[in-house]
């Protein structure tokens, strides 16, 4: 799943810590085992990026404060879900969807 949600408050887009702790969250709601995870937050007023490496998979988000955007990657198989992840960071956020992707992958 592709998710870009907008409309969220730049302070949080900033907050590395914050970021990190709502990913962790957003796995473990969609029953997903993290591996690994890497976040940088970029000096001045820039966003996060960040990852966690899943056993399933992966869950990215990348934050733009500038524009109040969180552009979120949830790519999950086996029993995880990615819509939860997608849906708890949304709510998490405070975001609204403005462009939502569901991409099938390794589909025959």
């Amino acid at each position: 799943m592709l998710v870009d949600l907008w409309g969220i408050e730049a302070a949080v887009l900033r907050d590395v810590v914050r970021i990190e702790a709502l990913m962790h969250e957003a796995a473990a709601a969609a029953q997903a085992r993290v591996l690994a995870a890497h976040f940088h937050r970029f000096g001045g007023e820039g966003g996060v990026t960040g990852v966690l490496l899943l056993a399933e998979s992966h869950l990215s988000i990348h934050t733009w404060p500038e524009v109040g955007l969180a552009a979120v990657d949830a790519f999950m198989c086996g029993e995880a879900r990615a819509e939860v992840a997608v849906e708890w960071l949304r709510a998490a956020l405070g975001g609204e969807p403005r462009s939502h992707t569901a991409v099938r992958r390794g589909a025959q």
